[in-house]
Order: C-alpha cells, then sequence, then structure tokens
C-alpha cells in the first residue's frame, strides 16, 4: 500500500473474524462465471487468503499469485490457501511487481476502499491482465448500510469512521464509485452490479456486533480515532455499548451494500 495511505482496520482479532468469514461464495459471487480451469488469476489485497483459497480451487491447476501490503496478513495466507497453485508475495497494488499481461483474473475485495489512488491501483491491476482479461473489484459502500434498531451509541460510529478513514486517505463510499474510477484508469467496457451482506439471527447479530462494536474499541480503527481527535475512549465505549443493544435486539438487522465491477482489459 502507498506510503500516502494507512490501512485504517489493522489486524485485531475483531478485524480478522470477519475477514476470515468472507469466501468466494459470498464475497465474490460475480466473479464466478468468468473464473476457468487453467486460468492465472492474481489476488490483490488478499488478507488472510479465505477467498484466494476458492479461487485457486475453481482455477486449478492455474495458477494463484496472492498479495497483500502487509505481511502478518500473508502468515494467516499462507495457512488459509495452503494450495500447490498459490503463491503469496508483499506487493503494493500501486506498481504490483508483475510484467504486463501476465493473469487471465486479477481481483480486489475490499482493498480499493483503503489505498490512497484507487485510479492508479486499477491502472496497475489493467496493465498486469492479458487483453481480454477480467479485471474485478468489489468494495463496501459505508453510505448505503442499513440497520434497525438504533440505539444509543449507534448513531455515532458511522461518523467516526468516517472522519477516521479519510483521514487515514481512504474512501468509505468506493462501492458507488468504482465505475467512475475504473473509467479514470481508462477501462471502457465495464460491467457493473451490487450485492449485499445481511446479519439479522441471533448469533449473526452477535459476531457482527463484536466485530464493528470490537473494532472501533479495541483496534487501530479506536487507535486511529483517538489519536485524530475523532473520538474519546469513553465515546468508543458508547458506540460499542450502542452495538451491542443492537444485537441483544431481537427485530435486530444489518445490511451491507457492495458495489462491484467487471472490467474488461
Amino acid at each position: 500500500m502507498s506510503p500516502e495511505a494507512t490501512y485504517t482496520h489493522g489486524h485485531h482479532e475483531s478485524v480478522l473474524s470477519s475477514h476470515t468469514w468472507r469466501t468466494v461464495e459470498n464475497s465474490a459471487a460475480y466473479l464466478v462465471d468468468h473464473l476457468r480451469l487453467g486460468a492465472s488469476v492474481l489476488d490483490v489485497g488478499c488478507g488472510p487468503g479465505t477467498i484466494t483459497a476458492g479461487l485457486a480451487e475453481r482455477v486449478a491447476p492455474g495458477r494463484v499469485a496472492a498479495t497483500d501490503s502487509a505481511e502478518a496478513a500473508l502468515d494467516e495466507a499462507r495457512k488459509n490457501a495452503a494450495l500447490a497453485n498459490v503463491e503469496f508475495a508483499v506487493a503494493d497494488v500501486h506498481a504490483l511487481p508483475y510484467a504486463a499481461g501476465t493473469f487471465d483474473v486479477v481481483h480486489a475485495h475490499q482493498v480499493l476502499q483503503h489505498v490512497a489512488d484507487p485510479v492508479q491501483a486499477l491502472r496497475e491491476m489493467r496493465r498486469v491482465t492479458r487483453p481480454g482479461g477480467i479485471v474485478a473489484a468489489r468494495d463496501a459502500d459505508f453510505g448505503t448500510m442499513a440497520w434497525h434498531p438504533d440505539p444509543p451509541g449507534m448513531d455515532a460510529w458511522m461518523p467516526i469512521y468516517y472522519r477516521v478513514a479519510r483521514g487515514n486517505g481512504g474512501e468509505p463510499d468506493a462501492g458507488r464509485r468504482l465505475v467512475s474510477w475504473a473509467r479514470a484508469a481508462g477501462f471502457t467496457d465495464i460491467a457493473a452490479s451490487a450485492s449485499s451482506w445481511c446479519y439479522s439471527t441471533p448469533d449473526e447479530r452477535e459476531w457482527w456486533s463484536e466485530s464493528w462494536g470490537g473494532r472501533l474499541l479495541r483496534s487501530s480503527v479506536a487507535d486511529h480515532a483517538v489519536a485524530g481527535g475523532h473520538a474519546t475512549r469513553e465515546e468508543l465505549r458508547r458506540v460499542y455499548d450502542g452495538w451491542k443493544a443492537w444485537a441483544a435486539a431481537d427485530d435486530g438487522w444489518y445490511a451491507v451494500t457492495h458495489g462491484e465491477i467487471l472490467c474488461r482489459a
């Protein structure tokens, strides 16, 4: 990741519990029809590698390269995607260490919202994709997230997160901007879509509240919020309590909307 941007979420357990939940089925279904046996794939910002593993299984014996800006993330990916056709490397999406036209598919999940220059990132993803290949990206759009009920504390978490993420050089509303960024990167053949995650059962609510309420209390998100003057520890505790009150509500419901793009190189 470029030095102009800071990865807001870090690698606290509250973050990793969400990242390791992700699979091709729940996070990259829009890409499945473009995966074929023998294809070469680059998984940019692979995190703990659970999506990587699904990609590798679908294209085997095709080669999959999994990159991340953090060696700690790759340590987890090596455990979760320990497959013969997967290789790992620390890399900056703004300057990928691969020759032009190397891959049939280049994929990034929840990456562009965190980087300093998403247009340059997409240019690089396009550069390393063979002519006619696919560049795929999926990012959440925080401004379209919805939940019910809205207990005291829940109202504060989103404004705090926006200030933290943008203060670190990111863009929380990346989902709605993917098409615009792709066009600026030079793509002309772009298929856009949207999909969502929904959490409503008691177990889902408890898990999701610990993931997001927990990271606003204990992860680097909380540290950035305090260091940047965006919230005090007491305010973050109130936010956490709000998340737990939401999780305890019998009618609790939460939807996360994502933008998706499939771009022909």
